[in-house]
């Protein structure tokens, strides 16, 4: 890839920063001012050669996301590199709806592997557009939270936005 935009947006969970390819689709997204640790989140094959500031398609609908309208991020293009399983994954995580989390195991069952909830975990951790694909919307048997790339205090935010319930701490 040869060149992406990136953008970064104040939300009420704090900056949120948006890489975008030259396509408008997310490579990458997370609240952090930080560019090299949203670059990070690439494997190094898949890193733009040149990142310029500037704005992007989709910080419209983190916006509107913010302001209420839960499903503004669904239909955000996004591009992700992995393996088959994974995007497989990235896809089934863009269908948990906002307010009904799955539990790791449940992740994993939706995916035909109802053993394989290490590797429904991985998929989550691996997400490089947060928000976007909602891997927030995973969580650990019994309802705790689990791990979040972008802090739990994020995560639980996001969950208590989109179920209007105080989300477990864990």
């Amino acid at each position: 890839m040869s060149s992406a935009t990136l953008q970064t947006i104040d939300t009420p969970d704090g900056a949120f920063t948006i890489l975008s390819d030259d396509d408008q689709r997310v490579l990458v997204s997370g609240w952090t001012v930080d560019a090299d640790r949203i670059l990070g989140r690439l494997r190094a094959a898949d890193r733009p050669a040149t990142v310029r500031e500037g704005r992007t398609d989709a910080a419209a609908a983190v916006l509107a996301y913010y302001d209420g309208d839960l499903s503004a991020i669904d239909d955000v293009a996004v591009s992700q590199q992995g393996t088959p399983m994974q995007r497989t994954g990235w896809e089934a995580l863009r269908r948990i709806e906002p307010g009904h989390p799955l539990t790791y195991a449940e992740f994993a069952a939706e995916l035909g592997s109802p053993s394989a909830v290490r590797a429904a975990a991985s998929i989550c951790a691996r997400n490089a557009p947060a928000l976007f694909v909602p891997c927030h919307r995973v969580l650990r048997t019994g309802g705790a939270l689990g791990g979040f790339a972008w802090g739990l205090e994020v995560k639980r935010s996001l969950l208590s936005r989109e179920s209007g319930v105080p989300a477990l701490l864990g």
